[in-house]
Parts: C-alpha cells; sequence; structure tokens
C-alpha cells in the first residue's frame, strides 16, 4: 500500500489559546491587528476571528516592547537581548526581514512615529539612537544623556523610559529618564528646549493632541501634568487613589502608577486611563484599571496581574482628537477589550479561544473524521451556555482575511481540566471554537469547611480534576476519571431533565496475600487464594435504595469509604452530557485506593472497565452492576509468568470488591461485592490478588509520579525520562506493582481453538503482558436490560518489551477494524415517540470478504508497547511482523490512525522522535527528530489522531497542532489566513487656512534630511543641474502649475487674491533660481560626492546589522534550485550592464548640459549685475 502522502514537511500548522507569559503588546489602529510578545521571544498576531499567526524569535529572548509600521505590513519587535527585528507582514507566514544588535547598551524603550521610517531607541545609559526600519542601520544622529539633561542634574537620570514627538511639531521630542527628569529635545538646533523635573521617578509620559500638555506617571501613585513652555512646576498634580488631608497636606503615597494615557473627545472632557495607583491600605484587592472621564472615576478590577494595556482611537493621527472607543487590556492569563463608549464600561465578548487554560488543563483527546451532526448537535445545547451582560458592539479586532483552503472533515478536541470541566473544541479547517462545557464537579457534594474534607488525602488540591478520558462519537457516550479514583458515565441528550438520585456504585479494587514460601529449585507455586466474603448468588441487576456501608474501624482505620461524596439532593440537568451512573473507589484498611490508570468504554456492548495497579473493574451500566473485580493475578490464572512475593504481608482479611447504591445503608459485603463470574474462576482455581500499596500520590503532578496520557494508558516514570525499559523484569517492586495500561473492545477471535468471531476485551499491562477477556452478551433489546453479561478470562497471553500502550485490530485485508458501537438515540424521548419505538442500530464491525476455508487467518492484532510493536495473526495468536521501535528511549504515545488510502502506527518518543509504521508490514515510513519531551506536560497532553494530525499542549495555556501529512502540508498555505489586507489610511486633519498661514497647525520635519544627512536642497539642485535649459524652464514651470492648481481647489473663493500670490513667487522663484545656480553649478561635482553630511557615521561597533532569512521573495529564491540561481545571476548581470551604459550616457549629457548652462549663467550674470532688485 503507498503511502507517499506521509511527510513531515511543515510539521507545525497553528497554534491555539492564550499567550503564554505575555510581556509586551501593540495594535494596528488601520489594519486593525494585534500583536502580543511574550517572555519566551513568541508573537501571537490576531485579526478577526479566525485569523491567527504564531511566530517565534530565534534567541528565545523575552518581547519587551512592539511597535507597528501603522498600515504598512511591518512589526518591529525588540527584545531582552538588545535587538531588534523587523517583520513582514505582508505574508501569511510572517518572517524576519532585518535585525540590529545593539553590542554596548541595554535596550529599554522604542518609539516609531506615525509614517516615519526612523526608529528611535532608548537604552540603559540614557542615550537615544535612531534606526532607519528600511535599511536597519544607525544613524550618526545619537542624543547622549548628559547632552540631554547638562546640568539640571548632578546624577545620572536613570534609564530612558518614554519616548516619544510633540503631535503638533515632529521636530520636538519628549524624553522621559526614571529618575524624574523630562527633556524636551528640538532634533534640528541638537539641543534641549526645556526640562521639566519631578521628586518622583516616572514610569510613563503621555501627550494631549494639541501638544501644548503632557501627562506623567509616577512610583508615588500621582499624575503630574505640565505645560511644556512652563518647566519650573506641574500644572497640576493629581492622586486618583489617595485619600486628601483635609489640612491640605500632601497625599498619602500610592503604589506606582504604573502606565497612563490621555485620549481627548471632540464632544466632551478628555479620558485618563492608568493602571496600578491604589492606596497601600487596599491589601488583598485585585488589581484595577481606572478610567477618569470628566468627574467619574471607575475602577474596573481584574482578575489577573495587568502587562500592559492600549487605548483604541479613531484615527491614526496623534495631532487631532483621538476619540477612543475601546481598550484593550493584556493580563497575565487573560485579553480583556473594554467599551468606553457605553454606560458602565462592559467588556466585549472574547471571540478568540484564549480559554484554553481557565482551568489547568490535565488530558486531552483529538478526534478527527467524527460524525458531521456531531459538531451542530454540541453546538446547539453550548450556545444556551453564553454569558450575558457582553457589549452589543461587534469585536474591534478585525483586520485580516480568512483563508481561502477548505477542508472536508470535521475535527473535535476534548479537554479535561484541573477544576472537573470538560470543554468540547470544534477544531476543523486549522480554526478552534468552544462547543460545549461540562461540568463533573456538579456530580459531588460541595466541601464548605476544612472539616468536610476528611477523604481526599489521594490528592492535596483539586480533587475532581480529570485524568482520563474515553468518547464514543457515533453514540456520543462520555466517560471520564478523575485523581480521586472515581469514573462518571454521561449521556448525550437534547433534552433537560432532573435527576432525583445520582446512581452509584462503590467498588473496592484492593487485593491482599498472603505469606508464600519461595518453592524450592525456583519453581512457581500457586498461592493460596484469600477468603472473600462473598456470596456466590450473581450481582442484582440493579442498585439498593439505601446507603453505602462507609465505616471506621474502631481504631480510627478507614474502610469502604470513597474519597468524594456523591450528591444526596436532585440534579437538575441541562441539555447536553446528563449523568447516567457514578463509580467510586474506596479506601480499604486505612489506605487510600489507587488513581486509575487505564479506561474505556463501548456503547455497543454497554460496558466501562477501568484498571489502576491492583487491578480492573468491568461495570455494565445499563444494568448498574460490577460485572468483575478481578486483579492482574488473577487474569493470569495458571499461566502467571512471575513470581510474586508480597514485600509486607497483611494478616487482616477484607472483602475484594463492592458496590452499592447511593442510599444503601445496612447491605453486608456478602450482598454487594459479587461478579456473576467469581464462583466459576474459584472453582477453576484463579489465583486471587494481593496488597502490595505504594505511598499515595499527594499531587496529580509530581517529580515521581504516575501519569496518564489519554484514555487507556498509564504509567510509572519519573520527570526525567531518562529510564529505558526491559522486558526481562527481575524487580519483585515492578513486578508487584503491574498496572493495567490499555483496554480494547473488538469482536475477535479469544481462543486458538474459536472459529466465529466474539465479543472480547483485551487488557494490556505495565509488564508487557496482553490478555483477552470473553464477553458474552445477552440479546439485544428488552433481554439486555434482564439478562446479566457473562465474563471470563481467557487466558490469552502476548508478550512485549515495556508497557503497552495501544491495541487495534484488522481484518484479513489489512482494513481497521474499529470497535463496535451504536448510533446515538435520544434517552429522554417519550414513551410513544419514534426514538422509543425505534431498535438501536449498531454501527456494523467490517470482516474479512473472503470465505474461503483455506483462508487460516482472519484477523491480525496490532499491539503496541513503550518498546516494540508487534502484529499477531489470529487465531492462531502467531507473530508476523515485528518491529522494535527505539533502544535507547521509549514510546509515550502511539496510535493507529487512518492516513489517506491507508492505516498506520504513529508513535511519539520520549526523545523527540515522530515516527510512522505502515500496517500491517510494520514497515518504518517517517521517523524526524521534532520536539525534544521537556515537561509531563507534553507526555501527558501529546495525542495523534486520522488524517495525519496531532496535537499537544506546548504550554499551560497554549495548543500545539502538528501534522505529518503532506496533503494538509499542501493545503495549509491556503487554509491561513492573511494579516495584511490593502487599506487607505485615513486622511489626515485638516489644519484650516489661518493655521497653515500663521503657522498654528501640525509643524513637520524633514527626518531623511536631519537623521541620514542628505541635503534636499541638495537633491533639488541636483535634480536641476541634470537637466538642459529647455527641459529645466519646463519642469520648473509644470511644478509651479501643479502647485497653483492645487492651492485653487483647496481655496476657490480666494482665487483673485492667491493668483496674485503665485504670481509674485514664480518671480521671486526665478530670481532666486538665477542666483543660486551660480554656486551650485559650479560645485556640482562637491554636491555629488556629499554623503553622510549631517548626522554624521554611527559606530559600526554599537550595533550589528543581521539579514533576516524571511520575506516570501527570499523563500522562493531558495526553493527554486540551482538552475533557477543561475538564471537569476544571468539577467542580473544583463540589466547591469545595461544600467552601467545608461550611466555613461547621462553622465555624458549632463556634463555637456552643465557646460552649456554655466555659459548661459555667465552671460545673465554679466547682462544684470549693474541692475538693481526693482529693475527686474
Amino acid at each position: 500500500m503507498p503511502f507517499s502522502h506521509i511527510a513531515l514537511l511543515d510539521a507545525q500548522t497553528v497554534r491555539h489559546g492564550f499567550p503564554y507569559q505575555p510581556s509586551s503588546m501593540a495594535f494596528d489602529p488601520v489594519q486593525k491587528i494585534l500583536a502580543i510578545g511574550t517572555q519566551s521571544g513568541a508573537l501571537r498576531l490576531f485579526g478577526r476571528p479566525g485569523v491567527e499567526c504564531y511566530c517565534q524569535h530565534e534567541s528565545g529572548a523575552a518581547v519587551i516592547q512592539l511597535q507597528f509600521l501603522i498600515n504598512e505590513g511591518a512589526l518591529v519587535s525588540a527584545l531582552a537581548d538588545d535587538s531588534v527585528h523587523l517583520w513582514n507582514l505582508r505574508q501569511k507566514r510572517p518572517a524576519v526581514l532585518h535585525s540590529l544588535k545593539f553590542n554596548r547598551e541595554r535596550i529599554t524603550f522604542c518609539h516609531l512615529p506615525f509614517q516615519s521610517k526612523w526608529l528611535y531607541v532608548g537604552t540603559e545609559r540614557g542615550n537615544i539612537h535612531i534606526v532607519n526600519v528600511e535599511s536597519f542601520t544607525l544613524s550618526g544622529y545619537t542624543i547622549m544623556w548628559n547632552k540631554a539633561i547638562e546640568l539640571s542634574s548632578k546624577a545620572h537620570p536613570g534609564p530612558v523610559v518614554h519616548i516619544s514627538d510633540n503631535p503638533m511639531d515632529e521636530g520636538k521630542l519628549i524624553i522621559g529618564f526614571e529618575s524624574g527628569i523630562v527633556v524636551l529635545w528640538d532634533l534640528k538646533s541638537k539641543k534641549a528646549d526645556y526640562r521639566y523635573t519631578y521628586d518622583e521617578a516616572i514610569h510613563s509620559v503621555a501627550w494631549h493632541h494639541e501638544g501644548k500638555q503632557f501627562i506623567c506617571s509616577h512610583s508615588d501613585g500621582t499624575l503630574t501634568i505640565w505645560n511644556i513652555k512652563s518647566p519650573a512646576k506641574p500644572a497640576q498634580t493629581i492622586t486618583p487613589h489617595g485619600k486628601q488631608p483635609k489640612d491640605g497636606k500632601k497625599p498619602e503615597p500610592c503604589k506606582p502608577i504604573l502606565k497612563v494615557e490621555y485620549k481627548t473627545t471632540r464632544a466632551g472632557d478628555p479620558y485618563m486611563i492608568l493602571s496600578g495607583g491604589l492606596s497601600y491600605d487596599t491589601v488583598g484587592r485585585r488589581p484595577c484599571l481606572t478610567v477618569m472621564h470628566g468627574k467619574s472615576t471607575a475602577v474596573l478590577e481584574m482578575d489577573y496581574p495587568i502587562v500592559d494595556f492600549l487605548t483604541l482611537c479613531e484615527t491614526p493621527y496623534p495631532n487631532d482628537f483621538q476619540e477612543p472607543y475601546a481598550v484593550v487590556v493584556l493580563l497575565e492569563k487573560d485579553l480583556v477589550v473594554i467599551d468606553l463608549a457605553q454606560n458602565g464600561y462592559p467588556i466585549f465578548e472574547n471571540p478568540y479561544p484564549l480559554t484554553i487554560h481557565e482551568s489547568p488543563v490535565t488530558c486531552c483527546e483529538y478526534v478527527a473524521d467524527c460524525p458531521v451532526d456531531l459538531i451542530p448537535a454540541l453546538y446547539s445545547v453550548g450556545s444556551r451556555q453564553k454569558r450575558q451582560g457582553y457589549s452589543k458592539k461587534e469585536w474591534p479586532i478585525s483586520g485580516g482575511n480568512w483563508g481561502q483552503g477548505t477542508q472536508s472533515y470535521p475535527e473535535i478536541i476534548i479537554t479535561g481540566h484541573a477544576d472537573g470541566s470538560v470543554k468540547f473544541w470544534d477544531a476543523s479547517a486549522i480554526m478552534l471554537q468552544v462547543l460545549y462545557k461540562l461540568k463533573t464537579a456538579k456530580v459531588f457534594e460541595k466541601t464548605r469547611s476544612k472539616e468536610e474534607k476528611p477523604n481526599t488525602e489521594i490528592v492535596d488540591e483539586d480533587p475532581f480534576a480529570i485524568q482520563l478520558m474515553s468518547w464514543c462519537p457515533d453514540s456520543r457516550m462520555l466517560c471520564v476519571a478523575g485523581v480521586s479514583a472515581h469514573v462518571i458515565i454521561y449521556r448525550f441528550s437534547k433534552q433537560e431533565i432532573t435527576t432525583e438520585v445520582v446512581q452509584l456504585l462503590e467498588v473496592r479494587l484492593q487485593y491482599e496475600l498472603n505469606d508464600l514460601e519461595s518453592p524450592e529449585g525456583g519453581g512457581y507455586q500457586t498461592p493460596a487464594p484469600p477468603t472473600p466474603s462473598t456470596s456466590p448468588s450473581p450481582q442484582t441487576s440493579g442498585p439498593q435504595t439505601h446507603h453505602s456501608t462507609s465505616s471506621n474501624s474502631s481504631d480510627g482505620i478507614r474502610d469502604n469509604v470513597p474519597c468524594l461524596k456523591v450528591r444526596n439532593s436532585p440534579l437538575k440537568q441541562s441539555p447536553g452530557y446528563q449523568v447516567e451512573l457514578v463509580v467510586q473507589l474506596v479506601w480499604v484498611s486505612g489506605e487510600p485506593p489507587q488513581q486509575i490508570s487505564s479506561l474505556a468504554i463501548n456503547s455497543s456492548y454497554g460496558l466501562v472497565v477501568f484498571g489502576n495497579s491492583n487491578g480492573l473493574a468491568v461495570v455494565d451500566y445499563l444494568q448498574k452492576t460490577v460485572l468483575l473485580n478481578l486483579s492482574t493475578v488473577e487474569l493470569y490464572g495458571s499461566n502467571d509468568p512471575y513470581q510474586r512475593q508480597p514485600r509486607s504481608p497483611r494478616k487482616s482479611r477484607q472483602p475484594s470488591g463492592g458496590l452499592c447504591d447511593i442510599n444503601e445503608g445496612s447491605a453486608t459485603s456478602e450482598d454487594r461485592c459479587k461478579s456473576p463470574t467469581s464462583e466459576r474462576e474459584r472453582e477453576n482455581g484463579s489465583n486471587c490478588g494481593y496488597a502490595l500499596l505504594p505511598s499515595p500520590r499527594k499531587v496529580l503532578m509530581s517529580n515521581h509520579q504516575q501519569f496518564y496520557n489519554g484514555a487507556g494508558r498509564g504509567d510509572n516514570r519519573d520527570n526525567s525520562f531518562s529510564r529505558s525499559r526491559s522486558s526481562s523484569v527481575t524487580s519483585i517492586d515492578k513486578e508487584a506493582r503491574e498496572a493495567i495500561t490499555s483496554f480494547y473492545f473488538c469482536e475477535t477471535y479469544t481462543r486458538k481453538t474459536d472459529s466465529t468471531l466474539t465479543p472480547a476485551l483485551w487488557v494490556g499491562t505495565s509488564l508487557g503482558t496482553v490478555l483477552s477477556i470473553s464477553l458474552s452478551m445477552p440479546p439485544a433489546g428488552e433481554q439486555r436490560l434482564l439478562q446479566p453479561v457473562i465474563v471470563s478470562p481467557s487466558g490469552t497471553l502476548i508478550r512485549l518489551k515495556g508497557s503497552i500502550l495501544r491495541m487495534a485490530f484488522l481484518d484479513a485485508t489489512g482494513s481497521f477494524l474499529p470497535p463496535p458501537s451504536e448510533l446515538w438515540y435520544e434517552p429522554n424521548a417519550p414513551a410513544n415517540g419514534e426514538e422509543r419505538e425505534r431498535v438501536r442500530k449498531r454501527r456494523p464491525v467490517s470482516v474479512s470478504p473472503s470465505t474461503s476455508q483455506e483462508l487460516n487467518e482472519h484477523q491480525y492484532a496490532v499491539v503496541c508497547s513503550e518498546k516494540q510493536a508487534k502484529v499477531i495473526a489470529l487465531p492462531s495468536q502467531t507473530c508476523i511482523f515485528k518491529h522494535n521501535i527505539t533502544e535507547t528511549s521509549f514510546v509515550l504515545r502511539t496510535d493507529v490512525v487512518q492516513t489517506g488510502p491507508g492505516i498506520c502506527v504513529a508513535c511519539f518518543c520520549a526523545n523527540g522522535h515522530i515516527m510512522t509504521l505502515s500496517l500491517p508490514g510494520l514497515r518504518p515510513l517517517l521517523d524526524v527528530n521534532y520536539l525534544p519531551l521537556t515537561d509531563m506536560r507534553i507526555a501527558r497532553t501529546f495525542c495523534f489522531t486520522n488524517l495525519g494530525q496531532a496535537m499537544y499542549l506546548t504550554s499551560p495555556t497554549e495548543i500545539q497542532r502538528i501534522t505529518y501529512s503532506q496533503d494538509v502540508c499542501e493545503n495549509l498555505q491556503e487554509m491561513l489566513g492573511e494579516l495584511f489586507t490593502p487599506v487607505e489610511t485615513p486622511e489626515a486633519p485638516n489644519r484650516g487656512f489661518f493655521k497653515g498661514l500663521f503657522g498654528g497647525g501640525a509643524q513637520s520635519l524633514d527626518r531623511e534630511e536631519l537623521l541620514k544627512g542628505k541635503k534636499t536642497t541638495q537633491a533639488f539642485w541636483l535634480r536641476l543641474s541634470s537637466l538642459n535649459i529647455s527641459d529645466r524652464e519646463e519642469w520648473l514651470s509644470r511644478s509651479l502649475c501643479l502647485t497653483i492648481s492645487s492651492v485653487l481647489q483647496l481655496w476657490p473663493s480666494r482665487a483673485s487674491s492667491l493668483c496674485v500670490v503665485c504670481v509674485f513667487t514664480q518671480w521671486l522663484f526665478y530670481s532666486v533660481l538665477q542666483q543660486s545656480l551660480l554656486y551650485h553649478i559650479f560645485s556640482r561635482k562637491r554636491l555629488i560626492q556629499v554623503g553622510e553630511t549631517g548626522a554624521g557615521k554611527a559606530s559600526r561597533s554599537l550595533a550589528q546589522h543581521i539579514p533576516g532569512p524571511g520575506g516570501i521573495e527570499g523563500m522562493k529564491g531558495a526553493a527554486s534550485g540551482i538552475v533557477g540561481d543561475l538564471a537569476r545571476a544571468r539577467i542580473a548581470l544583463d540589466e547591469r550592464g545595461q544600467k552601467l551604459s545608461e550611466v555613461e550616457e547621462r553622465t555624458a549629457a549632463m556634463m555637456a548640459s552643465a557646460d552649456s548652462f554655466s555659459k548661459h549663467a555667465h552671460e545673465m550674470m554679466l547682462k544684470c549685475k549693474d541692475k538693481k532688485w526693482y529693475q527686474f
């Protein structure tokens, strides 16, 4: 079978969730794109819902500041390693174009004015350097700290904490130093106009849009407002949260105001928005954002500390009324957008999937190609869970466009959380949207005080945390296992019901052995079975109606006590997932129950099975009974390959298992603890279990722990992942703690002599053993609810190296055989409805098309462990294929998945390798060193799914999706959204005639002339000198006509007066031209050689320019090959030759034109040298 579709071309597809440990934020008001930087050097860019992008700096240093080149599709990032990077956002995967690494100074603040290509970089030494963002080179213009403060301070002013230019004068730059000094710097004169000094340290500065005032926030919780021409003292001092003494003294100091923004409106009072500044006596108060508007002050409490905030305004121009309409608040673990236009300042409903970490994620499941009606069903019940009170306006971050690619199959991600909640996410088409949230903690009683928590010692906190999940997409049955050794089974219903009593089963899954004597000669002696206090009668078909026998012995030892108390009051269950049954493991002789290590549910059989380090239990959730409760050694029977002896045998005997209803009160263990096959097993002389208990685990995740990766797997490992496993286990401790790690329901051949398919349960253990359990199912319909299910171990043994992780079955043609399942039906339909009358249908199980007697093998079992993979032929149980997956490491997660036309085994190893093996031949298809395992989170959440998809939790707040499918890689570029879209920049504010005439409007500055050094006037004269006399006159006349026509269009009512002004301007311009050309023409050679004049050259040792690898042009060039490179080089040489010849011709023409023009100018000079100015 061909597997050419398997590849790891571009493993990472998309990242979802809240950026972990955010550190900075920026917003493009024209493109409406939000960028967030993190402490690990990551960049997350957000546009409209569904348009997201993830980028990563190679150095991994923290992002300290972000600056958009507004409406230009570029972003500047400054990192903690003193590097500045320019990102190109005009491609679906942004890339770095240029980088600049500072060597001698630490970067503290950056400022990029609107529509400017000059970036101001402030440093820890107090200096300011200027970078050209087009070439990413330093200008020679530098503002030194000693020149800025001169004699205003005797000490160093500290690092630069703020830089911004005056909204009305681009030549004036405000510089804020940490010590409290603010300097208004004149770029043209290269000196400070004013210096403002305050006693407290400065954290931020903000301008009024008219450029006459600015506001500073200080470390003592005060705000100072300064007039730019009154540097002696602030015009106003405000302490927003300080208590004003009645005697007129200075208010008490408050916490620092970390940031302030000053935004104006045309119709009302300005907004002052600040973070911090609370009084020191507000101990325990949550972080706040304060909005001061006129006389009103609103204090908005946040759930997490504030990292940064930005005010969204209608205009990008700083010299116009800003008209703020929203505030984006970046918190440590959330993103909040506040509506400033509505009373009460409501927040916008966040459309991004940023609530993955609302409670810490403990486990994940990923299902691709699920039933098409499943997502609409989950969305319909989940839409009723939405909160109210959000702003009615549309989400303000609306930039970018969705991708054009489509995906034909639905995908669902399920996350289990520490608070007991389960979330269903729509993950189709590389997007993520929450569908439905289930709260499992509602099943249990709430603890009101510490005294009411006597039974939860199995974990210190989060007793409801989800540990394992098993989900059947066809029937929509869900089963979850929690850290408190409880299992909850849910059905999906579209109708609301009220459950009077929650059905409960209590299971005593704990075994002990009598003292054993070692047999002579190393032989194996079957241990004497314990004396369980069980009745030979089969378990009753339904739960009892009295309370459970939870008790403590006289010496205070707990026994038969569950870890959690199920609520005994009526439970109102909304449409969605509703509780069917709760199963709890109980304490045994003072020892807490072991956490559940494996879990599986089958809707066709109506069974749930779970296991831990002691054994397993099979539960019939239709009849609410325990069918089987055995230790691992009982499953082996007489075929146990290990000689097991307890480390510290216990003399006391306890019942071997138990179940009860929540209302059970006085039933004995003989009435409660019985499986239908216990008598038969005793007659066969099978071994009973024993009690060898490790120390109870106190927390869910610790350095040495038992972790569980998805449904049906678990193992004991330390956090270093440095150990390797071996099949030749000799440690008595390891043998005694053999755990159940994997389950698989199927219709297969359980014995070598079988000729027909029968229902079975296959069990995998941590010692690499696979056993099978036969299931005898009663007829469907009413008989299924009346007759018991017969469960009996068959004794089949398959051995592999390492713990068993996954099992699957193939038919004779190599096609995958999924577990049997039934289709979903409405469980709460009326008794006379169609749903009740309809017979529940099972999904057909694929069988081999060949019925020839010559075909000996009808099925293949695929078994994967930490070390090996085997394909076993059934019913002969012979190994036909075997592959050693790894020798130096071990497999963390493996799944049998469908990839295109075939199926394969996908493995993720502890050394970071992702491998795929073909089936049934186990031929290696892919082996890529993708991700070194760094923490337990990845091991716990990594999972594969069909069609070449996989995912894992890359941080506590983010999900990373990857693909190893070539088809997905090829379509990924089309499916990704576009961040940059062509948008016209809004028109600049109209200054008005009188402001423009008398200089009252915004003053522009030619930064090109000042900072780069190339004079604009020199460029003008060079242009003139390159033309001959007739062309020069024509060019001047055309320029003047364009200028006059533009002025007339602006002010048509003043045409007569303006014409006179234009005529005079034309005469004056020609006169100046005639006088000035004499000097410039004769010094033409010197003008052409002028390079870096005004600003000088920057020091090469100050910063190092690093060309970036990004840009779509660079990507295309790298992918085109050697032939394309040679062709482009040849074309470039031809173009260079043509340009050189054109330069030579133009140089000769310019020289001739200069000679003729010099003669003409000399003649005119002789003609006019004796005339006065009034004679022209």
